[in-house]
């Protein structure tokens, strides 16, 4: 059942001294702007009238999720809060003598009203700026135009170094839990990236020379081949690297 507000007061609330009664300047002003019946609307299509558990008065959770907002807390720093500030209590307009709504009541109610009246709410809030002149909106032109873009397919050499790096991590969070620890190990992420830069910035010049750069580099990475022994794959013996060429 949809509670608007709460309008009984407590004797305890009327003995308080003046000096009490008065808000802070920040809260008297948004006390008193929250007053419009454009913030009770969005919540009426949410409760019965008539049917149903009494909900937390709409008046005091508006305040409450001002306070949420404003000073950046949760739900259960909040109603901490708020129990421990007369001020605070005075806002929300909570006597003295009751207690304050429980966190999980306030996740609900926010839950159910979604993102809907939330957006209902910052939409009046912002109409109301503006018929108060209190807020000048400017004009927003975006351009939606479509533009063709290169696609950046994955290249050899991008997922040589992404795995290179991802090792590099792997064994390093292997070490640091104490495993592995007579295995030496270096790292070869930041030359692999160095490496990268360089065979980007050799594409760039799109020449036969940049090519020839490009495979020199990409040589580096690559396993040195073993010779193999006299009869092995290839048939016969293999001839030195710097040997000379047979007589003709």
């Amino acid at each position: 059942m949809l509670r608007e507000t709460d309008p009984q007061t407590t004797i305890w609330d009327a003995l308080l001294p003046e000096e009490a009664k008065r808000l802070p300047a920040e809260l008297a002003v948004v006390d008193a702007y929250l007053d419009d019946e454009r913030f009770i609307a969005p919540w009426r299509a949410l409760f019965s009238a008539r049917l149903g558990r009494p909900s937390v008065p709409i008046d005091t959770l508006l305040r409450l999720l001002y306070l949420k907002h404003r000073y950046g807390l949760g739900y259960e720093s909040l109603c901490r809060e708020v129990s421990d500030s007369v001020s605070w209590r005075r806002f929300c307009r909570i006597p003295l003598d009751r207690p304050v709504p429980h966190p999980t009541t306030l996740i609900k109610v926010v839950r159910r009203a979604g993102p809907e009246a939330i957006q209902q709410l910052n939409t009046a809030l912002l109409a109301k700026l503006a018929g108060g002149k209190l807020l000048r909106a400017r004009k927003l032109r975006v351009d939606t135009t479509v533009v063709e873009a290169d696609i950046d397919y994955p290249t050899d050499a991008d997922l040589l170094e992404h795995a290179v790096r991802k090792l590099g991590g792997l064994v390093r969070r292997v070490k640091g839990r104490g495993a592995a620890s007579r295995t030496r190990f270096r790292d070869r992420g930041r030359a692999a990236g160095r490496r990268m830069k360089q065979l980007a910035r050799t594409l760039r010049r799109r020449t036969g020379v940049a090519m020839g750069e490009v495979d020199r580099l990409t040589r580096r990475g690559r396993p040195h081949r073993r010779a193999h022994p006299a009869g092995g794959p290839g048939g016969g013996a293999q001839r030195p690297p710097h040997a000379c060429p047979p007589a003709q």
